[in-house]
């Protein structure tokens, strides 16, 4: 079943605050084979010019992705979540993800399109810092592959 063009342009709550720890950047930097040591060494950061770690670019796909959820299990929207694959990934960045940032998610529906039988979703994740500042925009593209016939 095709899911509901009317939710396009849908916005849900912000997250509650996701605080970022210099641990987890470590454990996300060596999980992706990250060997900077400005995503590890807050002197190595400072020395580059950040206030302390930064967190490797698609650090931030963890935080986005769970706030995606509430688009994903909209019951409204009628998405099959165990048809869903990933389809793509991609980043604005206004400023990199520090420890100690508190970010909150918006997430949006930016266009449903079907194509062969298969849903496509777009959706987008406003990032923001807890002074209400701009950090970063990440859209996930998601496939709800298509029934097979019996």
């Amino acid at each position: 079943m095709a899911l509901d063009q009317s939710f396009v342009g849908r916005t849900y709550p912000p997250t509650a605050p996701y605080e970022v720890g210099r641990e987890k950047i470590r454990e996300f930097a060596e999980a992706v084979g990250e060997a900077n040591p400005v995503y590890t060494d807050p002197e190595a950061a400072k020395a580059f010019g950040h206030s302390d770690v930064i967190a490797p670019p698609t650090f931030v796909f963890s935080i986005t992705f769970r706030a995606a959820g509430q688009v994903i299990e909209d019951p409204q929207l009628g998405l099959d979540y165990s048809r869903v694959v990933h389809g793509d990934q991609k980043f604005a960045y206004s400023r990199p993800v520090r420890a100690g940032d508190r970010l909150t998610v918006t997430s949006t529906i930016e266009a449903i399109k079907s194509l062969a039988g298969n849903d496509i979703l777009d959706i987008r994740g406003e990032v923001h810092d807890e002074a209400g500042e701009h950090v970063v925009t990440a859209w996930t593209k998601l496939v709800a592959r298509a029934a097979e016939e019996a």
